[in-house]
């Protein structure tokens, strides 16, 4: 699972609420007016930022002694970051807004990843086979589309690509499979199309598949994917460490969007991406604001689909700016 945080099911929620009694300050244990922060991360091209940051030592210079903890996806780090396992995390923001509406104490801190908003060349994209009759979005009506996670931000923004292009989407089967797996899935038949993004996205179109839909472009302007989060705890008894991290975490972004081939660098020492994929493949965006109008457009795609029981309080999950 890449991005995606699974449904919380009662017995996770009541875990994390008993989990937020738990202490941090081992983790925050500080030396010499350093200090020691874990981020629960997922070894994916999103988060190449904070690897060139650290590389970079804009961290360091605030007195951060960063590490990085690989986690299979928000699921993993959502209750990691809330019981003090991990200072900070990383979650698609779909993800935290699933999180945030069933009451689980978490605040955003700090931008992660964003479309490129550019059709044709973004980093996400649903792909089909060569000679597969669907041409464009609108003929994914009633089709298998596979994503990593149901009910998240990829069956979310598909069904939008789908109805922009004047169809459908309520016939469509979203079939839940890892991204890696997918393009295998739709070049063998097994699915109609799929929700991929970089490097699997590179990947299918290396093996001959067609992109027939922007869903990150065409959900919203400059879609904000992702975002650093912590928990509602630290942020309120230790404001000084979360503004050193957000701080550094600016730095890194925009350090990161004007140095692409230290990006492509990075990602060697952290994922098994194939070289010639690592050159060819399109990199996200990496702004420093969070862009919370396309969060809310988010939000509103979330409740029309049934994704959010209840509507999240975006006051409360982002940064006031």
């Amino acid at each position: 699972m890449r991005r995606s945080l699974v449904a919380l099911t009662a017995a996770t929620a009541l875990l994390l609420t008993a989990a937020c009694g738990g202490g941090s300050s081992d983790d925050e244990a500080s030396s010499g007016g350093v200090t020691a922060v874990k981020v629960g991360v997922i070894p994916i091209v999103d988060v190449a930022p904070i690897y060139l940051g650290k590389e970079k030592g804009f961290f360091a210079t605030r007195g951060i002694n960063l590490t990085m903890e690989s986690g299979q996806g928000g699921a993993a780090i959502v209750p990691g970051v809330v019981s003090g396992q991990f200072q900070f995390g990383f979650s698609n923001v779909t993800s935290l807004m699933v999180a945030q509406s069933k009451g689980v104490p978490i605040k955003a801190v700090a931008n992660g990843v964003a479309s490129t908003g550019k059709t044709g060349a973004d980093f996400g994209g649903v792909v089909v086979k060569a000679n597969s009759p669907i041409k464009n979005a609108k003929d994914l009506a009633g089709k298998k589309v596979a994503v990593n996670t149901q009910k998240n931000i990829g069956d979310t923004t598909v069904r939008e690509s789908v109805r922009k292009a004047g169809g459908d989407p309520s016939g469509i089967t979203f079939v839940e499979m890892p991204f890696a797996q997918m393009p295998a899935a739709v070049d063998k038949g097994q699915v109609d199309a799929a929700w991929v993004v970089e490097p699997s996205l590179s990947v299918a179109k290396d093996a001959g598949a067609r992109v027939v839909a922007w869903n990150y472009v065409d959900a919203a302007p400059d879609l904000t994917v992702a975002v650093y989060f912590t928990s509602t705890k630290l942020a309120q008894e230790n404001p000084d460490m979360v503004k050193k991290f957000s701080e550094a975490m600016a730095e890194s972004l925009s350090y990161a969007n004007a140095h692409p081939d230290e990006v492509r660098a990075v990602l060697k020492t952290y994922t098994d991406i194939d070289q010639v994929i690592l050159d060819q493949m399109t990199l996200p965006m990496w702004p420093t604001d969070i862009n919370r109008a396309s969060i809310e457009q988010l939000a509103k795609l979330g409740q029309a689909d049934g994704v959010f029981t209840k509507a999240p309080d975006l006051n409360q999950l982002l940064p006031q700016s």
